[in-house]
């Protein structure tokens, strides 16, 4: 818990699509759902499941002011769709609130100090003076945003609130980005400095023996989270300044996407594509039912950046016994993880067998392979879950209600598909009305239905 003298130093907080680039960002080769497809195909012979399993955090890592916890990286399910994931980074914030600042390879300090106080200026030759500190942009987060990070790209964050920072993070090992295997790497603070000779790194940092002694601090056992005893001052905007009047995204030259030379553009671009988006309120919602709940919908439509980290976001709330409708994702793999409560789910093969019916609990994960088909049922409290998606822009296609598989057919169709009569087609095209997504059980429908 934070207070007047003493906040954490502390992971990200937003679901973080951490961890994630393509070629274009770095002006490289082109960016699109080409790039999505190209870079999973090797983990297309790792998804041939009989059966699934909800997944349960497998090791924790404490540190001074925190813990990180993970699952199993190295599990078939995982690796068959290429993530790692921990409650902590491409994170979704799960609760409290606190700033992240980012170093991005090019781009300038945009940050800097104008208080003339000694403290933050100095005389230079000349009788000009110049800045004592400037860094690159800090932005804000709060429980229930994401915050994308493209892969390589360097960060800290700092809970500036009253409760423990909680995050969701998702790493893609399968992006061309990881060169070296389908493993997750994080590469932290001091363990790469601690690793060189002292008077070589002391020369090349332009320090003395003694300052890089302490920078490379062998004997630190804090950990990655670390507590701050007076309080973190940086640089920073209004929060209400920056949340109340949002900067437009700037769009990539045509060149740049096709992949023609732009890397000065792309760089200019990527140094000022806004990191964060709430996907928490209920206002945003895409999908809304007053009985049944809501599901908002995440992608690079809404959050540009996510063209560079090519995955998608979803977070829904179904109400009490409320139903998720039967749907399947036409062009990612979904990585589903309960928020709060928790509900019944059946998963069905592309075969048509059922790979999982069971329940999925408060911090358990459960991967759906693209093509298979998923339906949820809350059960006598409400459920949470965000489902983190292998694709920027991934489409979903439902089997009943509105815009679904069923409606758009012709009844004489489904008639002959099914050997049923023509009343019976009808009932299965048009019984559920106009609800999408999210349905009314039969319970709440009678119930709508009785008279006063």
């Amino acid at each position: 818990m934070a207070t007047s003298t003493s906040v954490f130093l502390s992971f990200s907080l937003c679901l973080l699509l951490l961890c994630h680039s393509s070629r274009a960002q770095l002006g490289l080769g082109q960016q699109g759902t080409g790039e999505s497809c190209e870079r999973r195909l090797g983990f297309v012979s790792q998804c041939r499941f009989e059966k699934l399993s909800a997944l349960e955090l497998t090791r924790r890592v404490p540190s001074e002011a925190g813990y990180t916890e993970y699952f199993d990286q190295f599990n078939e399910q995982l690796q068959c769709v290429g993530v790692a994931l921990s409650p902590r980074r491409w994170s979704m914030v799960e609760a409290g609130r606190g700033i992240i600042g980012t170093v991005i390879p090019g781009c300038p300090e945009t940050f800097q100090s104008f208080q003339q106080t000694e403290q933050q200026w100095e005389q230079v030759a000349g009788g000009c003076q110049r800045f004592r500190d400037e860094h690159q942009k800090i932005h804000y987060f709060r429980e229930g945003d994401i915050i994308a990070l493209p892969a390589g790209v360097a960060y800290w964050s700092y809970n500036n609130g009253e409760v423990a920072v909680v995050a969701i993070t998702t790493f893609d090992t399968s992006s061309n980005a990881n060169q070296l295997d389908y493993q997750h790497r994080q590469i932290k603070g001091n363990n790469l400095l601690s690793g060189f000779e002292l008077d070589p790194l002391a020369e090349a940092l332009g320090v003395d023996r003694e300052l890089m002694r302490k920078i490379q601090n062998l004997d630190d056992r804090r950990g990655e989270i670390v507590r701050v005893a007076s309080g973190l001052q940086v640089l920073q905007s209004s929060w209400t300044r920056e949340q109340e009047v949002p900067q437009p995204e700037r769009e990539l030259p045509q060149e740049c996407q096709e992949g023609r030379g732009c890397q000065s553009n792309v760089l200019e671009v990527y140094c000022t594509m806004k990191i964060t988006q709430s996907i928490g309120d209920p206002r945003l919602a895409d999908y809304y039912n007053p009985r049944a709940g809501r599901i908002t919908t995440l992608n690079s439509q809404k959050l540009p950046i996510l063209r560079f980290v090519q995955m998608s976001a979803v977070r829904g709330l179904l109400r009490p016994n409320a139903i998720r409708s039967p749907h399947w994702n036409v062009n990612a793999h979904s990585i589903v993880y309960a928020l709060r409560g928790y509900c019944r789910v059946q998963v069905v093969g592309h075969r048509g067998r059922t790979v999982f019916d069971g329940e999925l609990r408060q911090g358990q994960l459960l991967v759906v392979p693209q093509y298979f088909a998923m339906m949820f049922q809350a059960q006598r409290e409400s459920f949470e879950w965000v489902s983190i998606k292998t694709n920027d822009n991934a489409v979903v296609n439902h089997f009943v209600g509105k815009t679904s598989a069923l409606r758009g057919m012709p009844v004489e169709v489904l008639m002959n598909s099914y050997c049923i009569s023509r009343e019976e087609a009808m009932q299965l095209k048009f019984n559920r009305g106009n609800e999408l997504a999210v349905f009314t059980s039969k319970i709440e429908r009678e119930a709508i239905r009785a008279p006063v």
